[in-house]
């Protein structure tokens, strides 16, 4: 029987999901370090025969699952400038805003994050990708030469982190577009010293 690599890679790809989604839902009520190889594929419906073909250990799986969030984090930062080379914030349309689709579509990782405490440091690690970027971007623009870059990047990094804890500490209340509208309209507010 011929099998293309198209095939395979999709099902490579579903038994990985399987995995992660098996890993991620035992940590919903599990401590990490008490799961086990067997507890995963139990969940996920396989054997450890077809763990073993994908990770050597369940750390592996883990860090394959954060490394996947982070750079899907860092694509949908980008999102809003993928087309030209700075961010017009005066331009700036909420449709554009991707940051939020991107915690809706990994919502139990962020809920694993925020709520459970499961993966500590891990919003340091996303709030320092958020900053990384953000300086990036601060380096292109033009800040008052009063203004510390990387303080501001932080700040920045921080604001966007609150609203993602409060969006997941809210269960989700509100749609990814109205999150993202409300980041558009913080973003033009103008200064306290402005009227």
């Amino acid at each position: 029987m011929f099998t293309n690599n198209t095939d395979l890679d999709k099902r490579v790809k579903r038994t990985k999901n399987a995995l992660e989604s098996a890993l991620l839902s035992l940590m919903e009520n599990t401590n990490f370090k008490d799961i086990t190889i067997t507890d995963i594929v139990k969940k996920a419906d396989y054997n450890r025969g077809t763990f073993y073909k994908h990770y050597k250990y369940k750390e592996d799986l883990l860090d394959e699952i954060l490394e996947e969030v982070i750079v899907d984090l860092v694509k949908s930062y980008k999102e809003p400038y993928s087309h030209s080379k700075t961010l017009d914030i005066r331009n700036l349309n909420s449709s554009a805003i991707k940051i939020f689709d991107h915690v809706w579509a990994h919502q139990n990782l962020y809920k694993l994050v925020i709520k459970a405490n499961a993966l500590p440091g891990f919003q340091q690690r996303i709030t320092g990708e958020l900053k990384a970027l953000l300086i990036e971007d601060v380096l292109d623009a033009r800040l008052d030469s009063a203004v510390n870059y990387h303080i501001f990047a932080s700040y920045q990094s921080y604001a966007i982190l609150g609203m993602i804890i409060e969006w997941v500490d809210g269960n989700f209340k509100y749609s990814a577009s109205y999150m993202a509208e409300q980041l558009v309209e913080i973003l033009k507010m103008k200064p306290y010293h402005e009227n």
